[in-house]
């Protein structure tokens, strides 16, 4: 029974005695009983005017908590006179305005923090309790290689299959670097914040990739360009020497005359490869910038075909085409592209050897080239370094192709991945 009842019944039960009293005084004399009257109609208006003045307060409190749970913060109470009910209407209004602005506040501070999320370089993946993904911003989203409607809900341990692998056991407060594709480094962080008492857990994706892929070139820049000079000039001399030796081959007899003349052509051969050998790393080195404009890679896949075709033959190696319709036509430097895709399909016949297939699809949406060849795939430990500069599996091999490949893309801003999967085939995937 709520106060308001209460007081309302006892009201009534105070005046219902009133007036039987007045009826028994009207027995007995008529001028009391006017009296009674007047008095009974005087504790009736008192009682109303108590009975507003007592609830009023409760009343306003009642639609301030009706505001307050509708998150109502603009409505406000007008002063009415009376003191007590005045200076609860202040308190009250006083108040709401604090709410109003520690809302807005609120609302500007979690709008700044969105926008900043969207627009942060860095990957976000915001969890929930179970370690399931609860959304994800656009750099984590391109790192991922999946949009978030795909990955919203799923648990970590349903991320693309490197990513599931070193996140799902990644523990709070520790960090994990590790390579996709040979080439793509990430260094992931796990923390955690506070938001209303509840922790809320978070991973942190940083692309170091660029960074890496920089030192790498500035090193290997300066140690190329020395044994560029050393070996150029040192071969320069010999080759020099050796020429001029040529001239005492007449004072030698017959029979060792030939044996002299092989043993100088050896060595001026041997200077020359060597320094063919030097100048194919000073070829890394002076990567010109792209000159981009619009090629048909449809049409590059093709001159690259008719130039290949004798080879191809020669291994018996066919060529599977499943091009889009229309003309796939992006900016691009037409003469580095080229020298990118005569690299993968020459390293894809190496691969088959004799007797295999090579396909060759594009897509337009998005637009990208795949190139699989059916060369009995990559080993694992292999795929890790397979665009780490001068490493190659091949015995004379220098280890500057996929280097080269990789420095042309990256200097275009191509995404692109070299993996092997369980059909023992091999895909170079190019990501205009």
């Amino acid at each position: 029974m709520t106060l308001r009842t209460k007081f309302i019944l006892f009201a009534v039960f105070i005046h219902g005695l009133l007036l039987a009293l007045a009826w028994f005084v009207l027995q007995q004399n008529k001028y009391l009983f006017l009296g009674m009257e007047l008095l009974v109609l005087a504790s009736a208006y008192t009682t109303i005017h108590l009975y507003r003045s007592f609830f009023k307060p409760l009343t306003l409190i009642r639609a301030g908590i009706e505001s307050i749970k509708d998150k109502d913060f603009s409505t406000k109470f007008m002063a009415v006179g009376q003191q007590d009910l005045d200076e609860l209407v202040n308190v009250y209004n006083r108040m709401i305005d604090q709410l109003r602005q520690e809302r807005v506040a609120q609302a500007e501070k979690h709008f700044l923090l969105d926008k900043l999320i969207q627009a942060s370089p860095a990957g976000i993946i915001l969890l929930g309790f179970d370690n399931q993904v609860e959304s994800i911003n656009p750099a984590a989203e391109r790192f991922l290689g999946q949009q978030a409607g795909t990955l919203t809900g799923e648990h970590v341990s349903q991320l693309p299959e490197v990513w599931a692998r070193e996140l799902k056991d990644l523990a709070t407060g520790q960090s994990t670097t590790f390579r996709i594709n040979g080439i793509w480094t990430y260094r992931c962080h796990r923390a955690h914040f506070l938001d209303r008492g509840f922790q809320h857990y978070f991973i942190l994706i940083e692309e170091l990739t660029e960074a890496i892929l920089q030192n790498e070139r500035q090193a290997y820049e300066k140690v190329i360009r020395v044994m560029s000079h050393e070996v150029n000039n040192t071969t320069g001399a010999i080759n020099s020497i050796l020429g001029s030796l040529g001239y005492y081959a007449n004072q030698l007899q017959p029979d060792d005359r030939e044996d002299f003349e092989h043993v100088l052509q050896v060595a001026t051969q041997r200077n020359t490869n060597l320094s063919r050998f030097m100048a194919n790393f000073a070829e890394v080195v002076r990567l010109p910038e792209p000159k981009k404009t619009p090629i048909d890679v449809h049409a590059l896949l093709q001159n690259l075909h008719r130039l290949l075709e004798p080879e191809l033959q020669k291994r018996n190696i066919s060529i599977q085409w499943q091009l889009t319709p229309q003309p796939l036509v992006v900016l691009l430097d037409a003469q580095q592209l080229e020298q990118v895709l005569l690299n993968i399909l020459k390293n894809a016949m190496e691969a088959i050897g004799k007797d295999g297939e090579i396909q060759l699809s594009t897509s337009s949406s998005p637009p990208q080239l795949c190139i699989t060849d059916s060369g009995g795939g990559i080993p694992e430990h292999v795929q890790a370094h397979l665009f780490t500069p001068f490493y190659t599996t091949k015995a004379n091999g220098q280890g500057i192709g996929l280097t080269m490949v990789r420095d042309i893309l990256v200097n275009h801003g191509f995404g692109f991945s070299l993996s092997s999967g369980s059909t023992e085939q091999t895909t170079f995937t190019i990501k205009f």
